[in-house]
């Protein structure tokens, strides 16, 4: 956990998300361990980074005012849930990890329900 000396307040119905720098992540194996990891609106404390070097061999040093990640302010909805017996069917249905993605034989990857 990287402290960053930065604390924000943001508005209702935004959130900020921390993501790795490209640059870090290609040249040093650096990223941000639970990316995105979300701030959310109400609070008020320090802004931390999980910092992970995927590098085995190479130790990276970072120092203040080193630029190790960024933050993305966006606009969230609030979902609103409702209790029901049966969920209405959708094309993926019940597909978990990898299921989207892969054309079957002789179909166009793009009329097979694949997504990027």
């Amino acid at each position: 956990m990287v402290p960053t000396g930065v604390s924000i307040a943001l508005p209702d119905g935004y959130a900020a998300f921390v993501v790795p720098r490209s640059g870090l992540a290609s040249k040093h194996g650096i990223t941000v361990v639970n990316s995105p990891g979300t701030v959310d609106a109400g609070y008020r404390g320090e802004i931390k980074v999980t910092l992970l070097n995927t590098d085995r061999t190479e130790p990276y040093a970072i120092s203040a005012g080193d630029r190790i990640a960024q933050l993305v302010i966006m606009p969230v909805v609030r979902a609103r849930f409702v209790p029901v017996e049966k969920l209405p069917g959708s094309q993926r249905g019940e597909g978990g990890f990898g299921s989207t993605g892969y054309a079957t034989a002789g179909q166009n990857p793009n009329q097979s329900g694949a997504t990027s």
